[in-house]
């Protein structure tokens, strides 16, 4: 199905696509994006709670100093849905803080009534990607079992991730014994933004940035247990929101790959292209608008208001 398909199939207008930007300005803004290390690393800075609600920060969930989470609670929360937030940073730095992952998402959803939990977890060169992996499923596992102290529900978790995290999410998505195997339970649904990196033997045999070398090395097998695409080889066990900026040539064309296995295989993954940049998708994703909307839709589809 096209992006006209998939807004249709939301309910929602298409926005305006970006698919004839001039390559050199594509890569010129994806090349800004790299180097704006305050979209990923900018700490947790003063804004506004929703009224009522508190944030509980730094809260190990390992022995590591990088296994740690920050827990926004609305007031007087009993049963709620639970936001459970991995960055973004090119595997190798990004904060559970940063303002341009947290800000707007705790506002609308936590404002909504839900738990959101954002978790930090070891980088490059401590450690790679699997081992990335690891740490967020460790962070599921310990989210779920204090969900209910926090006034959540275990059983109504939704992962939600950006850029890198997207990715591991991805990955935990595809092979959820990634999680299971640290003691997490099931959860309600994914949504990845923009990760662009769902098959990574791909990316790793065509041309690319010096970021996937550092992460993923020299090893074709390494490529094929780090990507989402070749871990997938049952029915995903929750539904996953693929979004992609329509701005970029690889994102929606990686999220469609991955669509197309997951469905050949009875699973449902939903891509939604967005006619924004890397960093705006994470930042604008809670802002009043279609965007968020979408995300709402989807959120619907699990049972979730």
């Amino acid at each position: 199905m096209g992006k006209m398909g998939w807004w249709a199939a939301l309910g929602l207008p298409l926005q305006a696509g970006a698919a004839d930007t001039p390559p050199r300005e594509r890569l010129a803004e994806r090349f800004a994006a790299r180097q704006a290390g305050d979209g990923f690393t900018l700490g947790a800075g003063s804004f506004e709670l929703p009224r009522g609600a508190s944030v509980e920060r730094d809260i190990a969930y390992g022995t590591d100093p990088a296994q740690q989470l920050d827990v926004y609670r609305p007031a007087a929360a009993k049963g709620a849905p639970v936001i459970f937030l991995a960055h973004g940073g090119g595997w190798n730095r990004g904060d559970k803080g940063g303002l341009r992952a947290v800000k707007n998402k705790v506002i609308h959803w936590v404002g909504k009534g839900y738990v959101l939990v954002s978790i930090n977890y070891r980088v490059l060169p401590q450690a790679r990607p699997l081992e990335q992996a690891d740490d967020v499923a460790k962070a599921l596992a310990f989210v779920q079992s204090k969900a209910a102290s926090w006034g959540g529900d275990p059983a109504k978790v939704v992962l939600v991730g950006h850029s890198a995290g997207a990715h591991l999410l991805s990955l935990m998505s595809a092979d959820p014994t990634i999680a299971t195997r640290v003691g997490a339970l099931p959860w309600l649904g994914t949504v990845a933004i923009d990760s662009a990196a769902f098959d990574v033997v791909r990316i790793m045999n065509e041309r690319h940035f010096g970021l996937y070398d550092k992460a993923f090395g020299a090893d074709p097998a390494y490529w094929r247990d780090a990507s989402p695409l070749h871990r997938l080889t049952a029915k995903l066990a929750a539904p996953l929101l693929a979004v992609c900026s329509s701005r970029r040539s690889d994102s929606c064309a990686q999220a469609q790959g991955f669509a197309g296995k997951a469905q050949g295989l009875g699973g449902r993954v939903t891509v939604l292209p967005v006619d924004l940049s890397h960093m705006d998708a994470n930042d604008q994703l809670g802002m009043p608008g279609p965007y968020t909307d979408a995300v709402d839709s989807f959120l619907r589809t699990l049972g979730l208001s």
